[in-house]
């Protein structure tokens, strides 16, 4: 067991962009540099992104074989979960004789959902407009969320129903009836053993953190702790933080005063404060490291209008802002694209630019990246709640996957599927001309059979261009190869899906070969089919069908199952591009960026939360008071609070300027005029405004 000489328990806390997580790898740099094994420290955060920066100093520092572990506390439950499952197996109520089954988002809906499907069916969910996959992601999310906040799930419908009262709805009835398939959801899985991220958080908490076998293991296996980010996490973690508190030589909390991002998520500030009351030194760093004095004016300015801060703004923030009121939406987006072209003309890498908005549409996401490529500018956008069957890039790989097996029973694909298949993956083919050779080579008729583009007629192969053409057969010949092994050895389609991406669809010619986006929901497609797979069939009990494993994948995408997210192997600002994404999604990855552009800043998405009504972040929190009613001032309130965390966090993340993009009209053709809007031109009307421009 290493030892340090002078043991320490440090509460750090200030906004973001103060240099906390700076001062807390200086620590751990002195922690190994004084002796400790890095194999003794325990790296505790929301997501293991945000551990990488302690990995890399690890890795330059260390002086002695082993690495950091950087991990979640999902992540340290379902590791020990699996090295000491026959010590909980039964008393938590699951077959020790058996192994464990760990359930993805994906999979674990694609369970659920067998207990939501013949409900729906019934017309208990006629009152409420989700499809059977929201109503399963709901569902599951409150059993996560009960988990989290260390409550049982059977409590979360009565706290539903005192929150919403005595409104006259039938959503009552509703809260009682997903009880019950929660409860139903819950048997099956004890029955075979299948664990969601609910199950592991309540196994382990309950009955493997207080075995003394595992107190014993993990006391020998870590004496150092940091966590980083402790506001983005739930009260379970915080719990699991004071449980092994007498046991660290050094711990070191880190806090973001204005944190509190992933609230919809289980997030707890309020809990984590509480640790403060812990450690023996506290130190509050407040200022800014990475702020411009003009974005930290700017930051002061929106405290200021938003009732939060009272100190003075030395440097005028105007300086910070840029912004040209448009009467159209389509005309904002061409200014801000404009204003990126300029940036990047100007050498400003891509990867320091971030377009951000309150949700992240295919309407939107379309618009910016076309009008990005168009300037020769590359993009990349991540939206975490996207359903694959919506991603172009997946529609166009089950397409294929569609057509290499005919076997499996499925219509072919229709024509206009094939066309847009098309339009992806053969580079430079537009959508007119992949409906032209999709009208000539696909025969829908006979079983979704692609013909020779030789067998064209000249002047219609010179309309297609021979390099498509060309494209296209190398693209039918593989299928027409791959599809006659398959019928003679069929393979697991994660399988498939990895060839067609590996020898056809990344080469030069093809679509995926530079296209950042498309690349990354490859992966992503690969990755869910392959743990789809491992769940259904996790052990080896002979051959298994693969085509019903394959009907069953192809059925769960259709109905829009959300995507099973994996964090990218590289991250964002290491990609040459611009990052597009949802605030929430730039903020949960605690990333800085010199250029920030925030879209439509007039729209009430800003500051409202998705309805979800099935569930409630706030009323399952653990604070909040059993029985309580959620009025609507508590909404209002609620709202406003996000939106100064939501303001000031961006802020913080931004180093040299913000530019807002404004449109008097959205999409709809109805005017803006919301509550971010307001607290700008409130800065404006106090700091002074020029024409056209701040």
């Amino acid at each position: 067991m290493s030892h340090v000489q002078q043991p320490s328990r440090v509460f750090l806390e200030g906004p973001a962009g103060t240099g906390k997580t700076t001062l807390a790898i200086q620590h751990l740099q002195s922690l190994l540099q004084a002796g400790a094994s890095p194999d003794s420290v325990l790296i505790l955060v929301p997501q293991r992104l945000l551990g990488r920066p302690y990995q890399r100093a690890a890795y330059r520092h260390a002086r002695v074989p082993g690495d950091v572990t950087v991990v979640t506390l999902s992540g340290i439950a379902r590791r020990n979960l699996e090295r000491f499952w026959p010590l909980v197996a039964e008393p938590a109520g699951f077959d020790p004789t058996r192994e464990p089954v760990f359930l993805t988002l994906e999979t674990a809906q694609y369970y659920m959902m067998r207990f939501v499907r013949p409900v729906i069916a019934e017309g208990f969910f006629d009152s409420i407009s989700l499809t059977a996959p929201r109503i399963a992601a709901q569902l599951l999310d409150n059993m996560a969320k009960a988990a989290e906040a260390g409550f049982p799930f059977e409590q979360v419908t009565d706290r539903l129903c005192a929150a919403w009262g005595d409104r006259h709805s039938s959503r009552l009835l509703v809260y009682r009836k997903s009880e019950e398939i929660s409860q139903a959801y819950r048997a099956y899985c004890r029955q075979h053993n299948l664990l969601d991220y609910a199950a592991q958080l309540e196994v382990f908490t309950q009955h493997l953190l207080p075995h003394r076998v595992f107190r014993r293991y993990f006391a020998a296996s870590y004496q150092h702790l940091i966590a980083d980010n402790i506001e983005e996490q739930s009260p379970v973690v915080h719990d699991f933080i004071r449980f092994w508190w007498d046991h660290w030589q050094t711990a070191w909390l880190i806090y973001d005063t204005d944190g509190g991002f992933r609230s919809f998520l289980g997030a707890d500030p309020a809990s984590a404060a509480e640790l403060r009351e812990l450690c023996q030194e506290h130190f509050c760093l407040e200022e800014p490291v990475t702020m411009s004095p003009e974005v930290d004016s700017l930051e002061r300015a929106v405290r200021i209008a938003l009732g939060g801060d009272s100190a003075p703004v030395e440097v005028n923030p105007r300086a910070a802002l840029e912004f040209t009121y448009h009467t159209y939406y389509p005309q904002m987006l061409d200014w801000i694209v404009d204003r990126i072209a300029d940036l990047v003309r100007d050498s400003v890498p891509p990867r320091e630019i971030a377009v951000l908005a309150p949700f992240l549409p295919d309407a939107l996401r379309f618009s910016l990246q076309y009008r990005l490529e168009s300037r020769g500018i590359p993009a990349v956008s991540h939206r975490p709640s996207r359903a694959l069957r919506d991603e172009p890039a997946a529609r166009a790989l089950l397409t294929l996957l569609l057509l290499a097996h005919p076997n499996w029973g499925f219509t072919a694909p229709p024509p206009v599927d094939v066309a847009d298949m098309l339009t992806q993956v053969i580079d430079g083919l537009d959508p007119v001309r992949a409906q032209l050779l999709t009208s000539i080579v696909y025969r829908y008729k006979h079983g979704g059979a692609l013909s020779a583009f030789e067998a064209i007629q000249p002047p219609v192969r010179e309309r297609i261009t021979y390099q498509a053409g060309q494209r296209y057969e190398t693209l039918r010949i593989w299928l027409q190869t791959v599809s006659a092994e398959l019928a003679e050895q069929p393979q697991p389609l994660d399988y498939f899906l990895r060839r067609l991406f590996g020898e056809v669809l990344s080469q030069p010619g093809f679509g995926f070969h530079t296209n950042l986006d498309a690349g990354r929901i490859a992966a992503q497609l690969i990755e869910s089919a392959r743990k789809f797979r491992q769940v259904l069939y996790p052990y080896d009990h002979g051959e298994p069908n693969w085509a019903s494993v394959g009907q069953e994948y192809i059925q769960l995408v259709n109905e829009g199952v959300l995507a099973a997210l994996y964090m990218p192997d590289q991250c964002e600002e290491e990609v040459e591009a611009v990052f597009v994404a949802p605030a929430y999604t730039f903020l949960m990855r605690d990333r800085v960026v010199d250029y920030q552009f925030w879209v439509d800043v007039g729209s009430d998405s800003w500051w409202k939360r998705l309805e979800q009504p099935l569930t409630h972040p706030y009323v399952l929190m653990r604070g909040y008071p059993a029985g309580r009613f959620w009025s609507e001032e508590d909404e209002i309130d609620a709202q406003r609070r996000m939106l100064y965390r939501l303001m000031v966090g961006l802020l913080r993340r931004c180093r040299r300027r913000v530019y807002l993009g404004t449109a008097d009209l959205n999409e709809q053709g109805y005017e803006q005029r919301g509550p971010m809007l307001y607290v700008f031109q409130q800065i404006l009307q106090r700091y002074g405004e020029q024409e056209g421009q701040a």
